[in-house]
């Protein structure tokens, strides 16, 4: 049995935006998590909804970092996007793309051809998250779906971490298809949907994977979904009030305030808690009362059990100064 949360796996899946780095600077102690988990012989993996980048360019960004990185160890959902619409149409089929070059050299490396107009009727639009995409190539691809090419979404992240606050991303940018199409996307490839982990742990044949995310509604939804193991770090996008009031479907098996999770103890992280040190609760009503003080994640963990078993966020009451503070950075 191993002495920390990462010796009981033998794959761990990164995202990247949020939990390696935020936007272009490393996220500290990120390279030292990857160096140990290579040292300990896990393998390595990292999946990532943004698909402005290819496998290749995420390796060279990651390596720019001090993160050690294998074009083979990065799956992107641009990559994955590609894939699955070259199975599904005659190869030189025209396929309007609407995001960044990386999407677009994608598709032209998959035997398709990337185009940017309704008028070359191209058989499919695949969207993408890209800085310059603007009303011209939505409007493109609205009429394209409207004449009947199928839309593919690479994700649908509402948001992009970044170290001034969360952005718009290219679930964003597909509310403005929804809106002008009033209906959802045909296919949509990246997380929640469980491919990009699934198919990370089957090029390393693990038979214990551990996804680690930012994000509820992708990240750990996804893993939900693939029937894995994982880890929410708290350094981008979801906050504890996000992971106190989660369904069960978007539920993490462990949480930590940041990757040097992954060499503590699995019972020091697992979520929920039904104790943890310096930290009570106490039921009142139909609340609960935090007190004591201590590590917050620990209270974090802690307060889960009672959220998750059906008491209202809103309901959580302090008893304690440092209890106080805890809830305040909450926002609660």
């Amino acid at each position: 049995m191993s002495d920390h949360l990462a010796g009981g796996y033998d794959l761990v899946i990164f995202d990247l935006d949020g939990v390696v780095f935020l936007i272009d600077k490393p996220i500290p102690g990120a390279a030292e998590a990857v160096e140990r988990l290579r040292a300990d012989g896990t393998s390595i993996a990292y999946a990532t909804n943004n698909a402005s980048r290819r496998a290749a360019d995420v390796a060279a960004l990651l390596a720019g970092m001090g993160v050690s990185a294998d074009p083979a160890e990065v799956l992107t959902s641009a990559g994955a996007a590609a894939a699955l619409v070259a199975e599904r149409v005659e190869p030189g089929a025209p396929v309007l793309v609407v995001g960044a070059e990386a999407l677009r050299g994608e598709i032209r490396d998959a035997g398709l051809v990337p185009v940017d107009s309704a008028g070359d009727q191209p058989v499919a639009v695949v969207q993408g998250y890209g800085p310059e995409v603007g009303w011209k190539i939505l409007a493109e691809a609205a009429l394209a779906v409207r004449a009947g090419a199928t839309w593919y979404a690479t994700n649908t992240d509402r948001t992009l971490p970044s170290p001034r606050g969360p952005l718009p991303g290219n679930g964003s940018l597909v509310a403005v298809l929804r809106t002008a199409l009033d209906r959802e996307p045909d296919v949509v490839v990246g997380k929640p949907q469980p491919a990009l982990f699934t198919t990370a742990a089957s090029l390393t044949r693990a038979e214990r994977p551990l996804a680690i995310g930012d994000r509820l509604d992708t990240d750990i939804q996804g893993a939900v979904r693939a029937g894995m193991d994982s880890l929410l770090v708290l350094t981008g996008v979801s906050g504890p009030a996000d992971l106190l009031a989660a369904p069960a479907e978007r539920r993490p098996t462990f949480v930590a305030a940041d990757l040097s999770g992954l060499f503590r103890p699995a019972e020091q992280v697992m979520v929920p808690a039904a104790a943890v040190d310096g930290w009570t609760l106490a039921r009142q009503g139909d609340g609960v009362v935090l007190s004591g003080s201590g590590d917050p994640v620990d209270a974090l963990r802690l307060l889960c059990g009672a959220t998750w078993e059906g008491i209202a966020v809103a309901a959580i009451s302090a008893g304690s100064e440092a209890a106080t503070e805890v809830l305040r950075g909450w926002g609660l």
